[in-house]
C-alpha cells in the first residue's frame, strides 16, 4: 500500500466536528495521510463578520487544499456555510467529493453537492481515495448506486 499525502478541506456542520478524526483515520488505513485544512473546535476562529470569514478564513484553506470532502449527515444540507464552501471549491477548480457519514440513511444533499460534485460515496476508504485521486461514482447510502438524474453535473469533464 502507498503512502500518499493529501491536503483535503472537510466541508461539516459543527455538530459533526467528532466525525473529522475518524474521516482521516479511515483514510490512513488505507494508506493516505490526510492534512485537513477545515476550521473545527480544535481550530476556531473568532471572527464575527461573514465576508471576513469566507474570504481571509476559509477561501484559503480551500485553495491550499486539492479536494472538498463534504460529510453528509442529517443537517448538512440545511447549512449555508457548507453550500458557500462547496460552491466556492467548485468555482477554483477542486474536487469536490460527498462522503455519506457512517450508518446515515436520511439524510438529503444539500443543493450545491447536487449540482457540483465530482463523486458521492460512502464510508468506506478506499471509494474515498479512489474519489480523491479522480474516480467518479455515486452513491446512495447504502453503498448502491445512485441515478444520474440525481447529479445533473456528472457527465460534464470540466469544473
Amino acid at each position: 500500500m502507498t503512502d500518499e499525502i493529501k491536503n483535503i478541506f472537510i466541508s461539516h456542520i459543527h455538530e459533526d466536528d467528532d466525525r473529522l478524526p475518524a474521516l482521516r483515520q479511515l483514510l490512513e488505513k488505507h494508506g493516505c495521510t490526510a492534512r485537513d485544512g477545515s476550521i473545527n473546535s480544535l481550530k476556531p476562529n473568532d471572527a464575527q463578520n461573514e465576508d471576513y470569514i469566507k474570504r481571509e478564513i476559509l477561501a484559503p484553506q480551500i485553495d491550499w487544499a486539492s479536494a472538498l470532502l463534504v460529510v453528509i449527515t442529517r443537517d448538512t444540507c440545511n447549512s449555508d456555510w457548507v453550500n458557500w464552501e462547496i460552491e466556492y471549491a467548485h468555482e477554483h477548480g477542486k474536487r469536490v467529493i460527498g462522503v455519506w457519514d457512517w450508518g446515515e440513511k436520511d439524510a438529503d444533499l444539500p443543493e450545491s453537492l447536487k449540482n457540483c460534485a465530482d463523486a458521492v460515496v460512502g464510508w468506506q476508504g478506499q471509494r474515498i481515495l479512489d474519489a480523491i485521486n479522480g474516480k467518479r461514482e455515486f452513491d446512495n447510502p447504502d453503498g448502491t448506486p445512485r441515478s444520474p438524474a440525481d447529479f445533473p453535473r456528472q457527465n460534464c469533464q470540466t469544473p
